[in-house]
């Protein structure tokens, strides 16, 4: 592959054609908004002159409602040799596609499983697809060119390609990334009127749940609306434990001994689901997830004391595997907790004391 074309030049768009351009191919940059393509171009996305022939390859990053009638005016214009999207619903947009009469020969779904939190070419990043699933949804008509290219396309990218039916991907994104969107920004809507004293108590878990609530809403609705019973249906499941939940906390408070062990029984019950759930992420590498234990270093809120850290647990002979810092309300400092290997914590947390940081138990 040499020439692509991007169309659509959100945060998904652009930072696919960073990715391509990265890799000494010619992308041509299309967007409703000329501003939009013209700002990826800037940041060395590729270029908003039309290309001169069929390209090899047109990536469609629109909404979902748009993939078929944006589709189906490429084709139209012979824009491409091979078809692929990159939005987060497929079947609704096949079905689209299908009834749009498309040349479905020629095409072939795809969905990126990465993102971030803000939006826009602005937000874009060549890297953001590296090491990521990006899920491809081939029809029994998709033929092996078109396949062949959106696998260079995923190759370029560094991402990992996995090929699924369109609505069996639909209800596995509902479950692990559109409910949780939602019941973030659930969590976060209970923020908006809160007092500021509690808000001031916010630490690192209430960041860690609400950090995606900062996503764009207008866009968030658009994916939604293509995929709305399958969320619903993962949020009505939600609804049931929830509701079950509030029943065993209000049990806590009762009088009867038999009514608060059943009530803590049933928080028990639900947690250790969430336990065994959790446990199931893929962990470093797509591979079982590992336990880690945690060092906790005190730091402070000076230019280049992280990289100092880093260093020391490098120079120590310590593999980093995650890091998580946590900044203290009202003070100059944060808590940078090192995930590493158990037998790791006790001669790096000794040589970190001896090298004046302050390690908390």
């Amino acid at each position: 592959m040499r020439t692509a074309a991007v169309v659509g030049t959100g945060l998904i768009g652009t930072s696919a054609a960073l990715a391509l351009t990265g890799r000494g191919l010619t992308v041509h940059l299309e967007d409703a908004d000329p501003d939009a393509a013209r700002t990826a171009a800037s940041l060395g996305a590729g270029t908003t002159e039309p290309a001169e022939g069929p390209v090899d390859l047109a990536i469609i990053a629109v909404p979902p409602a748009l993939v078929g009638k944006v589709l189906a005016d490429c084709q139209r214009r012979g824009l491409a040799r091979c078809y692929t999207d990159v939005a987060s619903v497929k079947a609704g947009p096949r079905s689209e596609i299908a009834a749009l009469g498309c040349d479905t020969v020629h095409y072939i779904g795809g969905h990126p499983m990465a993102g971030r939190e803000r939006s826009g070419p602005l937000a874009a990043r060549a890297d953001i697809f590296e090491g990521r699933p990006w899920v491809l949804t081939p029809t029994a008509d998709t033929d092996t060119e078109t396949l062949n290219a959106v696998l260079e396309l995923v190759a370029l990218c560094g991402s990992v390609p996995i090929v699924m039916d369109a609505e069996a991907h639909d209800r596995a994104v509902a479950l692990v990334s559109h409910a949780p969107q939602l019941l973030s920004s659930l969590v976060a809507a209970r923020l908006e009127k809160a007092d500021e004293t509690a808000i001031r108590l916010s630490g690192q878990g209430v960041r860690d749940v609400t950090r995606i609530a900062a996503s764009n809403p207008a866009m968030w609705v658009d994916i939604l609306s293509a995929n709305a019973g399958a969320v619903a249906d993962v949020l009505a499941e939600v609804a049931v434990d929830l509701g079950e939940t509030v029943t065993a906390l209000r049990a806590l408070q009762a009088e009867e001994d038999a009514e608060r062990r059943g009530g803590a029984a049933g928080i028990e019950a639900v947690m250790r689901r969430g336990n065994t759930g959790q446990a199931r992420i893929p962990g470093k590498h797509g591979a079982p997830p590992t336990r880690y234990e945690t060092v906790a270093v005190v730091l402070g809120d000076q230019p280049g004391e992280l990289g100092r850290l880093f260093g020391e647990v490098g120079a120590a002979g310590v593999n980093i595997e995650d890091v998580d810092i946590e900044h203290s309300t009202g003070q100059q400092v944060g808590f940078v907790q090192l995930s590493v290997a158990p037998g790791a914590v006790r001669p790096l947390t000794a040589t970190l004391r001896a090298s004046g940081w302050s390690v908390r138990d």
